[in-house]
């Protein structure tokens, strides 16, 4: 009873979290949950404070991995030093056992690091303390000074739970082609029972430790760097040469972090990603992003979304481009064969309501299904790789036949067939000129998806839906309103010929998906 109230004590003291007016656990989680465990055993922090003040400080860095604190008590002043085990235990030349320090023998020591490594083998992390009685206040607080000729107390073991939806977010993190890598200050068993659980690797042998590191040159850890899924016992000097050699392989990195030390790897990074939480203001400033809830899983879902929002700015620029070129060629054609297909104020009106639109909707498309079930494209794919230059360009030729052949048959509908089309044609202007808008609306759709059928994708844009029908009405009131009608010099429309208009208009939606579905056959010949 007595060694564990040493233990308790030692690991409370020595530690800067402390108990709130409700009596929980504030301040760093490792030491808000040593606070709370000599709370349970009756020994609150502010009482042990307020019966042992501290008087002087070594505080923790992650070079000696410890951390020390003077305290002024009734009969002297003690120094209690907590910190990696096989830190402490170095510097331990007496263990506290039955109630007094006994010397530290070779077999102690070595039963010690063996109690360590079966917590740490639990997925623990394990924590060491240890005290020094001094007679008079210490002269002075450095490390070196003060950490030496200690007496071990006792080892402690914390499970760090690894939040449920970790584990789902780093299988969805395999789909992506993105390889999840674990770097952290812990024990190297610890580090390996937690990223083994993960799936983040599948046997010891993937992990390595910073004295390993040590040992390596650059080109050989340039060389093996995609052997290692976890580093463990890692310094931070460590972290950026980890980062290098992953770019170096050829990779986009991303690096969390939330401390002092994390600033440097999370700036050479490709993207920087800072806790919100816990984080400290250095880190946060060199983040490309911050995490608001400190959740790795939140890491993924942006991910999903960057891969969204890419594909929409694709979908955008797709489908502009195709009605674009579609009225340019409409033009020229129409030119070299001596008719005019569009007035000017029809390509704005086309250009304003029917192009804006739906360009517009594109942007709100819903992820498509196999987003995150796809590798990251290169970085140094421009905007039309994968086929979307070729894409553009037939799609746009054909809704210019589609065009044409409305204005055509317009013109023949009103003047007898086999009578080719000269000049100005009002009747051959107003189909080309309701097919044409539609066309393009009803091509929408078609970008939903640069590959996949749009018959497939279980999710509906609305917006898109809502910016048909609301360029159909305002196409047709411009057809309809007899005085709106003759500004545009458009003549009036037969039930037939608007009929007739809408149904090549939508011919270009079986069309597209017939070239997709030969696209897709082709794909899966040469992934095969």
């Amino acid at each position: 009873g007595s060694d564990e109230t040493l233990l308790a004590t030692a690991m409370a003291l020595c530690s800067d979290a402390h108990l709130n007016d409700k009596g929980e656990a504030e301040g760093e989680p490792t030491e808000a949950a040593l606070v709370a465990y000599a709370a349970k055993l009756g020994l609150p922090k502010g009482e042990l404070e307020a019966a042992a003040p501290r008087v002087d400080e070594a505080p923790f860095d992650s070079g000696r991995k410890m951390m020390s604190t003077v305290h002024k008590t009734d009969s002297g002043w003690v120094q209690y030093t907590k910190g990696a085990p096989d830190e402490i235990l170095r510097r331990c030349t007496t263990c506290w056992e039955g109630g007094k320090a006994v010397p530290m023998t070779e077999e102690k020591r070595a039963a010690i690091l063996a109690d360590n490594k079966g917590l740490a083998d639990r997925a623990l992390r394990v924590l060491a303390a240890s005290f020094r009685n001094w007679d008079h206040k210490p002269e002075q607080n450095e490390p070196a000074f003060l950490e030496q000729d200690l007496c071990f107390i006792g080892l402690t073991g914390m499970i760090d739970p690894v939040r449920p939806e970790v584990k789902d977010a780093i299988v969805e993190c395999r789909s992506a082609g993105i390889r999840p890598v674990m770097i952290t200050g812990d024990h190297k068993d610890t580090a390996v029972a937690i990223a083994t659980e993960l799936g983040i690797i599948q046997s010891a042998d993937e992990a390595i430790t910073g004295a390993d590191l040590n040992e390596m040159s650059d080109e050989e850890l340039d060389k093996n760097i995609k052997k290692y899924g976890v580093y463990a016992r890692v310094q931070p000097e460590h972290k950026v040469r980890i980062v290098t050699a992953w770019k170096k392989a050829g990779c986009v990195t991303a690096m969390t972090g939330d401390g002092v030390n994390d600033a440097p790897s999370i700036k050479s990074a490709d993207i920087g990603v800072g806790m919100g939480i816990t984080g400290t203001d250095v880190t946060k400033n060199v983040a490309d992003m911050v995490l608001a809830d400190d959740n790795f899983a939140t890491i993924v879902g942006a991910v999903g979304e960057g891969r969204r929002i890419y594909d929409n700015i694709r979908k955008a620029i797709q489908f502009l481009l195709a009605s674009n070129m579609s009225e340019v060629l409409g033009v020229f054609f129409a030119t070299l064969m001596g008719f005019t297909l569009l007035q000017p104020v029809h390509l704005l009106f086309i250009n304003l309501i029917t192009d804006c639109f739906p360009a517009l909707a594109l942007g709100m498309e819903k992820a498509e299904p196999d987003v995150m079930n796809r590798p990251p494209r290169k970085t140094s794919d421009g905007i039309f790789a994968g086929g979307l230059g070729v894409d553009v360009a037939y799609q746009g030729v054909i809704i210019t036949i589609i065009t044409l052949a409305s204005y055509i048959l317009g013109h023949c509908m009103e003047v007898g067939f086999f009578e080719m089309p000269k000049g100005i044609s009002d009747d051959g202007m107003t189909m080309a000129f309701l097919t044409m808008s539609m066309c393009e609306i009803v091509h929408s759709f078609n970008m939903r998806s640069q590959r996949k059928s749009v018959f497939t994708l279980h999710s509906h844009n609305k917006v898109l839906w809502g910016a048909m029908i609301g360029s159909l009405l305002l196409t047709t009131i411009v057809l309809e309103v007899p005085f709106i009608a003759s500004a545009f010099g458009f003549t009036p429309v037969s039930l037939p010929e608007y009929l007739l208009a809408l149904l090549l208009a939508v011919l270009v939606l079986p069309i597209v998906e017939l070239v997709k579905l030969v696209q897709r056959s082709m794909a899966r010949k040469r992934s095969a």
